[in-house]
């Protein structure tokens, strides 16, 4: 249940916010000024997307009694 909370969260930050959720991972992971290229953010949209998809589709499923 938190597991899917936390990915249903965190997967629409990552579709609202992108350049904001992966700059505040890219500062934790370095120490330097890291220039990252456009598709990047694209890319962590995407796995938004299948973050909220899999959040929602175990709630659905965890619903129904499986």
């Amino acid at each position: 249940m938190l597991l899917r909370l936390a990915a249903f969260v965190l997967g629409l930050l990552e579709l609202l916010r992108p350049r904001s959720v992966v700059d505040f991972w890219m500062n934790l992971a370095t120490s330097d000024d890291v220039s990252l290229r456009p598709w990047v953010y694209t890319a962590a949209r995407i796995e938004g997307v299948f973050l909220v998809l899999w959040a929602l589709r175990r709630s659905r499923s965890s619903s129904n009694g499986e």
